[in-house]
């Protein structure tokens, strides 16, 4: 393997394959990406792999989402089959005050170009037979869908892959040195050097950071999910907390515990993620659950991407973000943008890194 490269990008998951893709349609100069395991053994393997843009607040940050998801369709013919499915996305509400918080979401969201539909009891129903009857209605956006998290990474590395683009898993960064014009890499199979460094180590970015002295203020929020037997098809849409997958299975879950990088599943909030699911969608009550699982979610301490160029390290960059599957096209490509024009298309500033100082 070579030791100089043009850019390194430590982490491999969605958002840092996604630039690595990106990236290596753009220019043929050497990329590497490092993994401290293996690509999909983290964060992106471990989701609901929603694409979702509505219920994202303020209205500025479901508008950025909305470009990402725009680019699903696209990706997939680029990629390959990721198993994306635009679906639709219902969000359900069960008391009449919710429906005037949905009516001004569904505003704010109008002046950006998102169509919300506040749905009736009636409409919801038509919509998603199986919901609760005593549903009271459910904001609906065409826009929201799902799609295969281990295809997606997998069709991102192939692609890089394909275009040239290394990969060292089971490599660890143990240190990393600035010198100028060039940083020095540091892992537990060799010593790299790069001109541009990524930092895209999702939950584990405040470590990555404290090797250059910059804090990535990300924190680790706990998810777990429940995932029954292969089912017949029976849900039309993505619904807030589950999902039906292309096999039938129904994926149940949307716990937030801040338990650091603890993985283990336990029984209080699988019982109230079975309830949960058996209230929006009672027939479930009779599902068999096969499988309990749990990931561990990059939340940047506003909730906010952390995105762009690390003000005062020339050449190194940051991308860190919890919905690292909804936004990963967008990351990938205004990544690139970035690094070879030194602007993007889409303005980043609200996302940097600076606005924690």
């Amino acid at each position: 393997m070579d030791t100089s490269y043009e850019t390194i990008i430590i982490g491999g998951g969605v958002v840092g394959s996604s630039i690595a893709y990106h990236l290596s349609e753009q220019t043929k100069e050497g990329i590497l990406v490092l993994d401290q395991k293996f690509p999909l053994s983290g964060t992106s393997g471990s989701t609901q792999a929603w694409v979702w843009v509505h219920n994202k607040t303020p209205s500025w940050y479901a508008e950025f989402s909305m470009y990402s998801a725009e680019l699903y369709s696209y990706l997939s013919k680029k990629i390959g089959d990721i198993e994306f499915k635009r679906t639709g996305g219902l969000s359900p509400f069960f008391n009449e005050a919710d429906r005037e918080k949905a009516v001004r979401l569904a505003e704010a969201y109008e002046q950006i170009g998102i169509k919300i539909k506040v749905l009736s009891r009636e409409e919801a129903l038509e919509k998603e037979p199986f919901l609760n009857p005593d549903v009271v209605g459910a904001t609906y956006s065409a826009i929201d869908g799902n799609v295969n998290p281990f295809r997606l990474v997998d069709r991102y590395m192939r692609a890089a892959k394909k275009n040239g683009v290394q990969y060292s898993t089971y490599n660890k960064v143990t240190e990393i040195q600035k010198l100028p014009g060039k940083f020095i890499v540091v892992s537990e199979k060799g010593t790299f050097t790069c001109k541009n460094l990524i930092l895209a180590g999702g939950t584990w970015s405040r470590e990555l950071g404290k090797l250059v002295d910059v804090n990535i203020p990300i924190n680790q929020l706990r998810g777990q999910i429940l995932v029954t037997e292969p089912l017949k098809p029976f849900l039309n849409y993505t619904i807030s907390g589950l999902r039906q997958a292309f096999n039938g299975e129904v994926l149940i879950g949307y716990s937030m515990e801040q338990e650091g990088f603890n993985r283990a599943t336990t029984l209080d909030v699988i019982q109230e993620t079975a309830n949960m699911a058996v209230h929006y969608v009672p027939s479930l009550k009779k599902a068999k659950v096969v499988r309990a699982f749990s990931g561990i979610r990059a939340m940047p301490e506003d909730g906010f991407p952390i995105l762009g160029k690390i003000p005062g390290a020339e050449n190194l960059y940051v991308a860190a973000t919890h919905s690292g599957v909804t936004l990963s096209p967008l990351i990938g490509t205004l990544m690139t943008e970035l690094i070879l024009e030194g602007e993007t298309s889409i303005p980043i500033d609200r996302y940097s890194i600076s606005r924690f100082a």
